[in-house]
């Protein structure tokens, strides 16, 4: 099968926004027995270089990136586009805070670390919340609170499609990817599988959160392509819409 719109080739998904909230698309890479990491989180460097060089193209398309805290803990991403990647000068693509697509951060507690690279004022940057929380962030970034105990998404999607973020890239972890696919927050979803086995019980998977107990629980997906990419397998998928599924 050939590679579907937006992945490699220049022809790219309608990326409108499906209703109240921005279109998302759910991008990552995993090892062949669907390991985000190594052991206790570690970080896996699984993307090759053309995953890595696709990546950067579609950080280029949308309005936004987004990750959890505990990625954010974990490996301290910068989120911005590498452009020396796509064989650009990077230095001649930086304009202040318009330097690359908003980056935001799931952070229900706040959590994330003082000196993180995304709190230091390059791209502008939310932070998504819950109601009450007391951290204090710097001055240049955006915080958003919805929610008590954990964040409410559809609520926080709908507050950033108004302020006029129209597509967000979902690049993790594992506990983030789960929450938007089991609330139906997922227009289009890439991974990219590496020729390693990682295994472990301590290795996080794609998706982790709540167990699927019953048939009824699991979110169905189409595939729309696959093609070899590099040393590994990119595959396309799109949610298989149906009846909404009672709360």
């Amino acid at each position: 099968m050939s590679l579907g719109p937006g992945v490699v080739g220049e022809a790219w998904p309608d990326m409108s926004p499906p209703g109240e909230r921005p279109y998302i698309w759910i991008n990552c890479a995993s090892s062949l027995d669907g390991r985000l990491a190594f052991a206790h989180g570690k970080r896996a460097r699984l993307s090759s270089i053309e995953d890595l060089r696709r990546v950067q193209r579609l950080r280029l398309r949308v309005d936004a990136i987004l990750v959890g805290v505990g990625t954010v803990i974990a490996d301290d991403p910068s989120l911005r586009v590498h452009r020396e990647l796509l064989g650009e000068d990077p230095a001649a693509s930086h304009d202040g805070m318009r330097s690359g697509p908003l980056r935001i951060v799931l952070d229900s507690h706040g959590r994330t670390p003082e000196g993180s690279q995304v709190l230091d004022g390059k791209q502008p940057t939310v932070v998504l919340t819950v109601e009450g929380c007391h951290r204090r962030f710097p001055p240049s970034i955006t915080v958003g609170g919805f929610g008590r105990g954990r964040i409410g998404l559809k609520a926080a999607m709908r507050w950033l499609l108004k302020r006029g973020t129209r597509s967000i890239l979902v690049e993790g972890g594992s506990e983030v990817i789960s929450s938007f696919v089991r609330e139906g927050l997922v227009d289009h979803w890439t991974l990219y599988t590496a020729p390693i086995a990682i295994g472990g019980r301590s290795a996080p998977t794609v998706m982790s959160g709540p167990d699927a107990e019953e048939p009824e629980a699991h979110v169905r997906f189409r595939l729309l392509s696959t093609e070899k990419l590099g040393d590994g397998l990119l595959t396309t998928y799109e949610p298989v819409r149906g009846p909404p599924r009672e709360a």
